[in-house]
């Protein structure tokens, strides 16, 4: 668990420097068998220590650590227990917080998203910290590993940290690239046919012969 606490760190910093997250807005999760490690409730994600950091088991009980867990550890419980994945990052960011706060689902602009999973849901209001939430999270995530969250942020989750941060910013850069679109004109968005002759290409990469 030391490990993952410091991974919270080194990646809490890392948000705070690319602009992902303002003051203590946003959390951070890794999980490692029944036990998860996140970042705590009411401290900046660039103040961190490994040991800030508390660890609490998958039915929600404070396991080791000082400092109270991020309120909006239900979720991150809720979103492991649905999906078994094992790392969490949630951020505030400014073009996903946009995006969130305007449609009810982020469309493909650019295959990228498929490395997403597809369009990016978004998940209904609901008070922060509450099971609403959570329970709305949970589905805007099935078949994803990114959810929005109407008036509020986004959600990714991946096998480990790094792949889970670097869905946020992928996830970013969607929601920015859309935003940015729409103030030239009507963004145009990817058929169905188009993703999957995406994926097809993917699965079917073209091979080069080698020179003698």
């Amino acid at each position: 668990m030391l490990e993952l606490r410091r991974d919270l760190c080194r990646y809490g910093r890392r948000a705070v420097e690319l602009g992902l997250v303002i003051g203590t807005s946003g959390n951070l999760s890794a999980r490692s068998g029944d036990l998860v490690a996140v970042t705590p409730s009411g401290v900046a994600l660039d103040a961190l220590q490994p040991g800030d950091c508390p660890i609490v088991s998958l039915d929600g009980h404070l396991v080791e650590g000082d400092l109270q867990p991020s309120s909006e550890t239900p979720m991150h419980l809720a979103v492991y227990a649905a999906t078994g994945t094992t790392a969490i990052v949630h951020t505030h960011a400014m073009f996903t917080t946009v995006v969130a706060s305007t449609l009810t689902e982020l469309p493909p602009i650019h295959y990228n998203a498929l490395l997403l999973g597809g369009p990016i849901r978004v998940a209904p209001y609901a008070t922060y910290g509450t099971p609403e939430l959570a329970e709305n999270v949970r589905i805007a995530l099935e078949g994803r590993k990114a959810a929005l969250m109407a008036n509020h942020g986004g959600m990714t989750i991946g096998t480990t940290l790094t792949e889970a941060f670097d869905s946020t910013r992928l996830l970013e850069w969607l929601c920015e690239l859309y935003v940015r679109s729409l103030t030239i004109g009507k963004p145009t968005i990817l058929t169905e046919d188009q993703l999957t002759d995406v994926i097809t290409r993917a699965l079917n990469p073209p091979t080069f012969p080698r020179r003698d």
